[in-house]
């Protein structure tokens, strides 16, 4: 009893309560941080501790960085026409085979969330462009919305960027490295898993006239406009070759965006950066705002009070805690749940493996933009496919919610034996040979589809 009673309990209190507050009247999560940070700084005695907040603020100025450049090259390669071409050339050459055809348009949807961390942006750009073939693959627009929002989702958590990750990886001062394995085993998976239930039964070839007909615009033919991925890739992978150069991902990102402007339908590289920035402006703030309030929680002894509290449960309660929680606090935002509940959730499972928990709780976290009342993912998702009532595609997409929800507990219950199959030579070459069997096995589906029919 006497716990409860403690100074940093109630300094907790009323950050939550601040936040919680400002969140319902529909403050900006943003602003809602910063000033739940000054709360609690206010509570425990510091009035306005410029310093802490500044430190704070700053403290994921290299996420920002990566966020920002990652922005302006998605912007860029939309307005070259590469994300159409791509879109456009994946459904010509594969009309025939619509469940092949579904489970790669889920893949295309996930490649904004890859590069950017944003499930919204992912939904905004790629989601968009995806929407028309899905509907000409005969989805309903609450089907095609549960998959743009899920696939949105699987996208902000696939490797080379997942935010929520790297939040709570800088919350323990653990770096950004290795994680690729892990998050590819999470997240493919889960999204062919995703696609076929919620699209597997509506699926019919596509009329390739209707398609091209109702097409914005046309293909751009040649190799140019491709230039932008394939130099992004190469540089990657440079950056992560032990012989390897090291440009870091902003500048990676921008030069590749240089290389857009440049191919394909050319475009004004400052505006389209100036687009960019604005559209991202509200993930970046609240980075800044999740900063702030780590900062003031470790400042008054709140991150050591949940810590503590947290490795002192049974390890059922704590996983049922984790299930639950995480999801639940990123209704409000995915990014404040990694920040606020990742970090000492991933201190209590210390000794086990670090990157697999890491990447499970961000997994969770990221399942917080499908969660009611903000489900960030969900609306927009809506508002891509024109459905007034987002709650149908909220309630389209529970099955494949409550199946990432048991597999990324699971994941965390066995994170040890998958760490070692992560970094086992293994790994890679039953990786492609499980998306080959999978691949396979769709095109006979569709083969024997087809042969019904006719």
């Amino acid at each position: 009893m006497t716990a409860i009673y403690t100074p940093e309990v109630w300094y907790f209190l009323v950050m939550l309560a601040t936040f919680v507050g400002l969140a319902i009247i529909k403050i900006p999560i943003s602003v809602s941080l910063m000033f739940s940070a000054l709360a609690g700084s206010i509570a425990f005695g510091e009035f306005f501790p410029l310093r802490h907040l500044v430190e704070g603020g700053f403290g994921y100025i290299d996420t920002i960085l990566v966020i920002g450049s990652a922005m302006i090259f998605m912007e860029s390669i939309k307005v070259s026409g590469l994300l159409d071409t791509i879109a456009g050339n994946m459904t010509i050459a594969f009309h025939k085979k619509p469940t092949f055809l579904l489970v790669l348009m889920t893949f295309f949807i996930m490649i904004a969330g890859m590069i950017t961390g944003s499930s919204t942006a992912t939904v905004l750009t790629t989601g968009a462009i995806a929407f028309p073939v899905l509907k000409t693959l005969g989805l309903s627009k609450r089907r095609a919305g549960s998959i743009i929002a899920m696939s949105g989702i699987y996208g902000m958590i696939a490797p080379p960027i997942n935010l929520p990750a790297m939040i709570i990886g800088q919350g323990v001062d653990m770096p950004y490295i290795g994680f690729t394995n892990p998050l590819l085993l999470m997240t493919f998976p889960l999204a062919i898993v995703t696609s076929l239930i919620i699209g597997v039964r509506q699926v019919k070839p596509v009329d390739l006239q209707e398609f091209v007909r109702t097409r914005e615009r046309e293909p751009i033919k040649g190799f140019a406009v491709y230039l932008p991925l394939i130099i992004m890739v190469i540089l990657m992978v440079l950056e992560n070759v032990s012989w390897g150069f090291s440009l870091g991902l902003p500048l990676i990102f921008m030069i590749s965006a240089i290389v857009a402007s440049l191919t394909g339908a050319r475009g004004n590289l400052f505006k389209i950066s100036l687009s960019a920035v604005q559209n991202s402006l509200g993930i970046l703030s609240i980075l800044i705002g999740v900063g702030m309030f780590i900062q003031i929680m470790t400042l008054n002894g709140v991150r050591g009070l949940i810590v503590g509290f947290l490795n002192g449960l049974p390890q059922g309660a704590l996983l049922v805690g984790i299930a639950l929680g995480i999801p639940a606090f990123g209704a409000v935002s995915s990014y404040g749940s990694a920040s606020v509940l990742g970090v000492p959730f991933l201190l209590a499972f210390l000794g086990n493996n670090d990157i697999v928990v890491c990447s499970a709780l961000s997994l969770l976290a990221g399942l917080g933009d499908m969660v009611p009342p903000t489900a960030l993912a969900g609306i927009f998702a809506a508002h891509v496919v024109g459905e007034k009532n987002y709650f149908k595609i909220w309630l389209s997409s529970m099955p494949a919610f409550f199946i990432t929800m048991i597999f990324a507990t699971l994941t965390i219950i066995f994170s040890n034996e998958i760490g070692r199959f992560a970094n086992s030579w293994l790994f890679y070459p039953l990786f492609i040979a499980g998306l080959v069997v999978v691949s396979v096995a769709l095109l006979l589906v569709d083969k024997r589809k087809e042969m019904s029919v006719t």
